[in-house]
This record gives structure tokens, C-alpha cells and sequence, in this order.
């Protein structure tokens, strides 16, 4: 289309579905070319629903991840980097300290972060099977498939799915975003889009959900299946987002929820975990929920050595030193910084001493309460080392497997993208019970998870605290069990508490909308409805 400057529509995308033709579900980049790009031959092979959606899946992942603009990692950086609380940089060429700074205006930012044409090139995947899938017959599907009306629902249902997540994160990245639900044969002749307001985005993905829903089922067909393919439970965990991202930004002017979308979170979550069948991993077994496909993933994207799916360039591996890449320096990339550690992972402790009264003129012997590292937690255990120093070292996705693994060599994360998962949706839970003025089941869920893991009881949160100070300390438990999982910038927006952890978005820069992404200039020459994000105008 035209908005995006993508040429050669069909025989771009489809190349890149018949490359993957042969792949099973679980290793979606294998490449294997056919020798025929054209439409109407490819929907004529009984497999191309397969290979369509493993490619769909592809795109979605080098959109996050990879990108293909060599831009790495774009999901972390738009949810991790942008606060400038969690990230420290050693080595950085591209000016990556600046993220966390809210300066987004250099030519490599507005480029690269600024540029959403990867997040469209999934889209445009999605609409391409949405409009072909219906039109393959069923003499077609009955070579391959048992039940040939069963498989052609999954496939769309998995479509609808991606196209729904890819719109929620440029809605929430960008704001208004154009909005294309249709696939166009021949995209010269495509219309110029300008940019749909964030409120009819955010029905659309109601409505790309709700297909989703109706066209998946609970469960996985094979274990290969598991989390990797998006299922109905995939389809509410995004819809639960969804509600409350679109409960609390829809009138950025007002602090006040719309209640009517935090109840339709609610009752989404309450199914989801009646139905879903998603169980809360062993804590003894933590390490396993990034490596993938455990008991509560939800959605996640395949990045697995197992099927030869490892990255080389996972954000993972730049908080990592030659402790565990030889080749790697002393000192990784990234760092955790201290005061995230220091401002979460904490307790209570309790000393006796002489205080200095100023306002009655003597010294008082009392007890006084000091914070200190909560190192029990299992969370602070298995994801940091190294965190007296002045850089501590993140582990949470050091699962690193080396394919020359005699001198090795050829380093590759084997962490999958976890995008969804059943702590995260739990803990939606005391959000919800808070926008109901219910501080007091708040209380109850934050500090079952604190229980879970094992955290210092000084941590656990008394009865009676205001709802202010409970949702802070909501925060604080999500940016502990969420740390580098691509949700916190958007959890404080969310929660209006940026104020505590972001210090360059002021109240009347939030309200102008100026946490939302600047558009890549570039974009403009191909679509003169396109209009700079607002609060950038004049600015980039």
C-alpha cells in the first residue's frame, strides 16, 4: 500500500510464506524457496494456509525483534528503555541513552524506532490470508487436511489474532495509526491513508479479538503447539490489555477509568483463567518460563535453538559478559541499573538507636525502620548477579547455546519472546481491583506474589494503605515480575505513576499525548495524508 511505500505487494509477502511452505508450526524461519511467487499458483497448494501463517508469525517476530530495518529489539526498547529506571548502558553507538531521556528527535531514532513500516508488512500478511483462506476450496484443504473447514478457522483465527496485537502495539506506540483491514491486488492503485483516530484502532482490535475467539479453541493439537501458536486464550489475554489500555487513554486529559471497559477486563480475565488451563510455573523451575513454552505461557514468539530459531542479537545477550560469551568483554553492553533494584526488590529492617529530635532539642532512643535488598526473592535470585556493583549483570535470558559449542563459538539466545503470560494477567487483577476502590483485594493479590516467591515478609503490604500508595506498590511488583518483558512504560502510562520512575514526561507533556512516537518523516513522501504524531510537530 501506499502508506507504507510497499512494492511488489504480492510477490514480497508471498515469497516470504513460500520460503517457510514446509515448516511446522514450531519453526517458523526455515526457509525452503518454491520456484512460483504468483497467487494463483500458491493457493492452489494444499499446505499454503500452513506456510501463510508460519510466515505471518515470522513477521511478527522480526517486527519485535529483528526488524528489518537492522533495527534489534524494537519490543524492549519501546516498553523497557523508554523509562529511564531499568536499562544502563556501557557501549552504545546509536545514541540509545537518549531513549530514556524522552529525546527522540535524532535522525537514527525518527528512522528507525519512528518507522512502523515492519509492523504493516505483518498486516498487510494477515489481510493477504483473511482474503485468500475463504476462497481456497475444500477440494483443496481435503489433500492435507482432515477436516478442512476446522483447519481454514484456525489459520484465519491466528490471523485475525496477529493483525489485532500488531495494531495494539502501534496504537500504543504511535497513537493514531492509518488502518488498513484489506488486502489490495495491485498496491499502486492502493488508496492513501491518513491516520484513524486511536479510539476506532482500538475497536478494531475488539473486533479482530472477537473473530479470533470464535475461530480458535482453548488448548494446543500437539505439544509442538504450545504458546508459540496463539490460541483463543491468546486472543483474551490481549483483549484484557486491550480493555484497560483503552480504559485509561482513551481521554488522556482525565485520571478517571472508563468502568464500563475495566469490568469487560475483568470479566475477560475470570474467563481466561476459569477456561484457559494455564498453571502458575514452580518457582523452583523459573528459569524455564523464558526459555518458552512453559505451564503459564500464554502467547510467546518462537526463539529457540531447539529448532535451529536462536538469535544472535536478543536483547538478552547484550546484558551479558564473558562470564558467559567468552568472546564477549569484561563489561556487557546493558546493564540493570542499581536503583531499580534498590526501589523494588526491598525490605524492611528494624534497628534500636539514639535519634536527634530537632523540635524538642534532645537525643531519643527509639527504633528506626531502614530499607535494604530483598535478595530472597526468587525473582532477585535468578535473574541478577553481580548487584553490589556499580553495573549489575541481568541473567533473565542467558540460556545461551553455542553451535560451535567445542571452542564456543557462534553464541545464540535460545530465550523465547514472551509476550503474554499468566502472572502477568494475574496481577491485571489488583489493577482492576483498584480502578473498583477495592485497595483491600489489591492488597491480597500483590502480596500473594510476594508470598509466591518468597520475598522478605517485612515486604508484604499492611492492611488500611491508601489507594495511592497501593497502586505504587502494584507498580513496583510488575516492574519485579515483569523486568525486560516489553510492558512497564506502557503499565505506568497506564497507571498514571510515570511520575515516579520517568523524569522527562511531565503531567502537561502526558496529556498532549507525548509519550507517543514521532513517525518517521521519510513516511510523508509516500502518503501526503500522513501527519506527524502531534505532539512532535514542529519538533522533528
Amino acid at each position: 500500500m501506499k502508506i507504507l511505500f510497499i512494492s511488489n505487494y504480492w510477490k514480497w509477502v508471498l515469497l516470504v510464506a513460500i520460503g517457510l511452505s514446509s515448516v511446522s508450526c514450531n519453526k517458523f524461519l526455515e526457509e525452503e524457496p518454491r520456484n512460483s511467487t504468483f497467487k494463483e499458483v500458491y493457493w492452489k497448494d494444499p499446505k499454503a494456509g500452513e506456510s501463510a501463517i508460519a510466515g505471518n508469525y515470522a513477521l511478527l517476530r522480526n517486527a519485535l525483534m529483528d526488524g528489518f530495518s537492522g533495527v534489534g529489539n524494537r519490543y524492549y526498547i519501546y516498553g523497557d528503555m523508554t523509562p529511564d529506571i531499568y536499562i544502563g548502558i556501557n557501549r552504545d553507538s546509536y545514541s540509545h541513552p537518549e531513549i530514556g531521556k524522552g529525546n527522540w528527535t535524532s535522525n537514527y531514532f525518527a528512522q528507525s524506532y519512528g518507522n512502523w513500516t515492519v509492523f504493516y508488512k505483518t498486516i498487510a500478511m494477515s489481510n493477504i490470508i483473511l482474503k485468500e483462506m475463504p476462497l481456497v476450496s475444500n477440494d483443496i484443504l481435503i489433500l492435507e487436511q482432515a477436516d478442512p473447514e476446522a483447519f481454514r478457522k484456525k489459520i484465519m483465527g491466528q490471523a485475525y489474532f496477529i493483525r489485532a496485537f500488531s495494531y495494539f502495539m502501534l496504537t500504543k506506540i504511535w497513537g493514531d495509526v492509518p488502518l488498513v483491514t484489506e488486502s489490495y491486488d495491485d498496491p499502486i492503485s492502493a488508496p492513501h491513508l491518513g491516520r484513524t483516530s486511536r479510539i476506532e484502532v482500538m475497536k478494531q482490535i475488539e473486533e479482530d479479538c472477537h473473530h479470533a475467539i470464535n475461530s480458535l479453541s482453548w488448548g494446543y493439537k500437539t505439544v509442538a503447539e504450545r504458546a508459540v501458536t496463539a490460541n483463543r486464550g491468546s486472543a483474551y489475554a490481549l483483549l484484557a490489555h486491550l480493555y484497560l489500555w483503552r480504559a485509561t487513554t482513551t481521554d488522556l486529559a482525565s485520571n478517571t477509568p472508563i468502568m464500563d471497559d475495566v469490568t469487560r477486563a475483568d470479566t475477560t480475565i475470570n474467563t481466561l483463567l476459569a477456561q484457559g488451563g494455564y498453571a502458575l510455573t514452580d518457582t523452583a523451575k523459573y528459569g524455564d518460563i523464558f526459555k518458552g513454552r512453559s505451564s503459564e505461557g500464554i502467547f510467546e514468539l518462537n526463539v529457540s535453538e531447539n529448532t535451529l530459531e536462536g538469535s544472535s542479537a536478543h536483547i538478552g545477550m547484550k546484558f551479558l559478559n564473558n562470564s558467559y560469551i567468552p568472546t564477549y568483554g569484561a563489561e556487557a553492553d546493558f546493564f540493570t541499573k542499581p536503583a531499580y533494584l534498590s526501589s523494588h526488590f526491598y525490605k524492611i529492617e528494624e534497628k534500636d538507636e539514639w535519634v536527634w529530635h530537632q523540635d524538642i532539642g534532645q537525643w531519643v532512643w527509639e527504633t528506626v525502620q531502614t530499607r535494604a535488598l530483598d535478595t530472597l526473592d526468587v525473582r532477585f535470585k535468578n535473574n541478577f548477579v553481580n548487584y553490589t556493583a556499580d553495573r549489575p549483570v541481568c541473567i533473565k535470558y542467558s540460556n545461551i547455546v553455542f553451535r560451535n559449542p567445542g571452542q564456543q563459538l557462534e553464541p545464540y539466545n535460545s530465550n523465547n519472546l514472551i509476550l503474554f503470560r499468566l502472572s502477568d494477567i494475574k496481577l491485571l487483577q489488583a489493577e482492576i481491583a483498584l480502578y473498583q476502590n477495592n485497595p483491600s483485594r489489591a492488597i491480597t493479590i500483590i502480596n500473594a506474589s510476594r508470598t509466591r516467591y518468597g520475598g522478605d515478609p517485612s515486604s508484604l503490604l499492611k492492611p488500611g494503605l491508601a489507594k495511592t500508595e497501593v497502586m505504587k506498590e502494584y507498580m513496583i511488583e510488575r516492574g519485579k515480575e515483569l523486568y525486560l518483558e516489553g510492558h512497564l512504560f506502557f503499565d505506568m502510562i497506564r497507571t498514571r505513576t510515570y511520575s515516579d520512575h520517568i523524569a522527562w514526561l511531565s503531567e502537561a507533556r502526558f496529556k498532549q499525548g507525548g509519550f507517543f512516537w514521532p513517525v518517521d518523516p521519510r513516511l510523508f513522501s509516500e502518503n501526503r495524508l500522513l501527519v506527524q504524531t502531534e505532539y512532535w510537530r514542529g519538533k522533528i
